[in-house]
């Protein structure tokens, strides 16, 4: 009987070890995935905004409301990202421990050149002579330049210039690059912090989520190493983003685009920009066009017919792959084969 009373004691102790696993939420699939690595076999988070979905812009289904209501932890980029997400979570999430990655400390954040900027440079002269971002080298948590940093200043784009972009065709991104998960030395910070929000609220399994964090930092190394040398022989201008979403990317792995097709995601370029662009390609210069997973690729084959340039599509959040653990991995593989392909000649 004692056996018995002791077994299924520890029975009890393990399953109320189980039920004090927090409820995750995260905003989206590259971010969903690095919450899985953290999170391991003590459960899986949910999910926000699908994969391949238009993280910009969303209308809160009655299923995504629940979500929120039910969340103990919140993951998400920051309201430069989703500045519709903001508001639900005050009102839905109001009690749930929220982690804004945006404003963790030790990274670089990219910031968006100005309108004017962007028409005097539009082939990225600005990351011509990029340092390999020496500054990302120490991933310190209390690293002073950051520990205070606000980013409130930055979100011109993360309120109402999202709206309704029918109102004014010219928007262009500004303020703050929300994208950073594609440079995985930023991701990497990124990491420690999901492991210690998880942590704060689940002290239990702190050293389960010790364990998984530093075993993904040790993938994200790899991820950067591999990465850094598959795409050693992308030329330097030799290709056009979809829109101006993949900096990180770019700065990271010293692979600068000769610019975007488009600005934003939501604002089709005009006749001005694809005439400069229609140019580049046919002189030469640019070799690869990139378009968005499940887009229209007509601008790209507008740009490339009648040259030898080629055309591939990509994705800058997962579109079509499974979320999961796994994603981000192979997003940024992706990414890099992709570049590799199209641009080679």
């Amino acid at each position: 009987m004692l056996r018995l009373t002791t077994t299924t004691a520890l029975v009890m102790l393990s399953t109320t070890a189980m039920a004090e696993v927090p409820r995750v939420l995260t905003d989206i699939a590259p971010i969903h995935s690095l919450v899985a690595q953290v999170m391991g076999d003590l459960g899986a988070p949910d999910l926000l905004v699908p994969a391949g979905g238009d993280a910009h812009h969303m209308a809160l289904r009655p299923s995504d409301a629940r979500l929120l209501d039910q969340a103990q932890v919140v993951v998400w980029v920051g309201e430069s990202l989703t500045p519709w997400l903001d508001e639900p979570l005050r009102t839905l999430a109001p009690t749930a421990a929220t982690l804004t990655l945006q404003e963790v400390a030790g990274w670089t954040p990219r910031m968006y050149p100005d309108a004017d900027d962007r028409d005097d440079h539009e082939g990225h002269d600005d990351h011509a002579d990029h340092d390999d971002h020496d500054d990302h080298a120490d991933h310190d948590h209390d690293h002073d330049e950051h520990a205070d940093h606000d980013h409130d200043d930055d979100h011109d784009h993360a309120g109402d210039d999202h709206a309704d972009h029918d109102d004014h065709a010219g928007h262009v991104h500004t303020g703050l690059d929300p994208h950073a998960w594609l440079d995985p030395v930023a991701a990497k910070v990124w990491v420690g912090a999901i492991r210690d929000t998880l942590t704060a609220t689940d002290p239990d399994n702190a050293a389960t989520y010790a364990a998984n964090a530093t075993d993904a930092m040790q993938r994200l190394d790899t991820l950067t190493d591999q990465l850094t040398t598959t795409l050693a022989g992308v030329p330097a201008g030799s290709w056009l983003a979809p829109h101006d979403a993949f900096g990180y990317f770019e700065e990271r792995f010293s692979v600068p685009s000769a610019g975007a097709v488009a600005d934003s995601e939501a604002v089709a370029p005009g006749a001005a920009r694809l005439s400069d662009l229609r140019e580049r390609v046919s002189g030469g210069t640019v070799s690869c066009v990139l378009f968005e997973v499940n887009t229209a690729d007509d601008l790209a084959r507008t740009l490339t017919d009648g040259t030898t340039a080629k055309t591939a599509a990509i994705s800058v959040a997962g579109a079509g792959l499974e979320p999961g653990p796994a994603l981000y991995s192979t997003l940024l593989t992706s990414i890099a084969d992709t570049l590799v392909d199209c641009t080679a000649s």
